[in-house]
């Protein structure tokens, strides 16, 4: 059954859950957490893989040690987004639910273009509406935004406070720095 689960988890190009697994192959769902600690334990000690818990659902990366040989041999399309997309993203990531009204005071620049560029990557998505005249749109994040920084939840965000890059003397903080996986176009 270890075998099966390794082979589901090999052709999805998506997270699968330990429930959707056991429903599956008819086991209980501990039964397979079983078999994904195996796995896990088995590809920490020497395998060019990595099996994490990523969006609700379990899924298998390349080490980090292996990206650069694999990128030379797999050009695959890499999200970009630019400095502004990055900073709202951080926001709408650190404050969600959150309105483009408070995004934009937050930045202090108008955001729309932004929030379209992240909706139409998937990346944030509308959650509801804010109780407040005009009934504004509050976004939030999705799970491609999950699986793009390769975390289980967003409690797996760093620390706010040590995110930030310093600034030198004279310039302003670099943007990208706070989704190391997602890149920053010039």
């Amino acid at each position: 059954m270890k075998w099966q689960i390794e082979a589901v988890l090999f052709a999805s190009p998506e997270p699968v859950s330990a429930r959707r697994l056991a429903l599956a192959l008819a086991v209980p769902e501990d039964v397979v957490l079983q078999a994904i600690q195996e796995l896990q334990a088995r590809y920490e000690a020497g395998s060019g893989v990595v099996l994490k818990q990523v969006a609700g659902g379990y899924q298998l990366f390349t080490k980090p040690e292996y990206a650069t040989v694999v990128s030379r041999v797999i050009s695959g399309k890499r999200l970009t987004l630019s400095r502004g997309a990055l900073e709202t993203l951080a926001v709408i990531a650190y404050n969600q639910p959150v309105t483009r009204s408070e995004i934009e005071a937050l930045r202090g620049v108008n955001c729309q273009a932004s929030l379209d560029v992240l909706l139409e990557k998937g990346l944030i998505e509308e959650v509801g509406r804010k109780k407040a005249l005009g009934r504004p749109i509050l976004y939030g994040t999705t799970d491609e935004f999950l699986k793009a920084l390769g975390l289980s939840s967003l409690k797996d965000l760093p620390p706010l406070e040590s995110s930030m890059p310093e600034p030198g003397p004279d310039e302003p903080g670099s943007g990208g720095t706070l989704f190391p996986t997602l890149s920053r176009r010039s």
